[in-house]
């Protein structure tokens, strides 16, 4: 049995695992600890310590504070990352378009090399963590590299809609909108989004449709949303999904607009729902950008709903 642990409401201490992977440690959910990141570190140590004794810890040593934890967790500890000290470590990294092509280095073993079906460095990252579970648990290395050449990701993470025309352009344009939909929605994950369209699509113009998720969220990481949504070159900022919250003063997408506006790098276009974005959506793309739809709320329908009433697709392998 796989499960994806969650630390959100700290149930993930109820969990007695044989197995850990430890990916990141970022400060979301910290109404949970009180606000104190030293809590949540400190849960993160409970949770390892659930571990018997013969248990494994896998964890991001790429990562500042799963490092941190490492000296604490007191059971047999893997790392992982592109660090020279990982015991499980990428090099020889390059990406071309959505796929990711690396070698592996392990002590006891030869260099595996994986070519992934998925773009950036943080997929990366995590077929390093599946790369040490599986050779932990003693799956032969040409195993290990059929299953990840093979694995074609799953739903909402860099989920390829097609290559798409708006209804009414041309048939005669020669580029269409290609069509990408994302969950991350805390800012490091959206920025891991960016930079692997940038990296696998350089030329592209990136255009963003994101839709924050949580007032709570958004206040408590208002700067860095700012900085993060400022590096693309079209933003349509959706009101924020609340989640059963209580909208907060401040906290919200005009906000959002304004913050961003303020930089002077580029001028957000703020949209009330995806209702009134698929009415704007045709007047904003170019034939050969790249739509990013971002978050976690209902824009996971947005895509589907672009390529079912907006747009003319074909679908094509990244």
């Amino acid at each position: 049995l796989i499960a994806e642990a969650d630390e959100s409401d700290a149930s993930f201490l109820h969990l007695q695992p044989m197995v850990a992977v430890v990916t990141n440690i970022e400060a979301d959910h910290m109404d949970t600890y009180g606000g104190d990141f030293s809590r949540l570190l400190d849960t993160y140590v409970d949770f390892l310590h659930n571990l018997p004794f013969y248990g494994l810890a896998v964890m991001c040593i790429d990562d500042p504070a799963v490092r941190e934890l490492i000296p604490r967790v007191g059971r047999q500890a893997i790392t992982y990352g592109f660090s020279e000290d990982a015991d499980v470590r990428a090099v020889d990294y390059h990406q071309h378009q959505g796929q990711s092509h690396f070698k592996v280095l392990r002590d006891g073993h030869a260099p595996l090399n994986v070519s992934l079906n998925l773009p950036g460095r943080h997929n990366v990252l995590n077929a390093l963590a599946a790369v040490a579970v599986a050779s932990d648990e003693g799956i032969e290395d040409d195993a290990i590299q059929r299953a990840l050449n093979k694995f074609e990701g799953i739903g909402r993470r860099f989920e390829y809609h097609g290559e798409c025309r708006v209804s009414g352009w041309s048939t005669e344009t020669p580029d269409g909108v290609m069509v990408v939909d994302d969950y991350g929605h805390h800012p490091s994950e959206v920025d891991a989004t960016i930079k692997a369209a940038r990296q696998g699509w350089p030329d592209k113009r990136l255009v963003m449709a994101f839709q924050p998720h949580r007032y709570s969220r958004t206040r408590d990481l208002y700067e860095d949303f700012v900085n993060v949504l400022s590096q693309v070159d079209t933003l349509l900022l959706l009101e924020v999904y609340g989640a059963g919250e209580t909208p907060i003063s401040g906290a919200d997408s005009r906000s959002l607009c304004r913050s961003i506006r303020q930089r002077g790098q580029l001028d957000p276009i703020y949209v009330s729902d995806t209702d009134a974005l698929l009415e704007i959506i045709g007047d904003v793309l170019q034939p050969g950008d790249l739509l990013l739809t971002q978050g976690a709320g209902n824009v996971g329908q947005l895509a589907k709903r672009l390529t079912s009433e907006v747009f003319d697709c074909r679908k094509e392998a990244l």
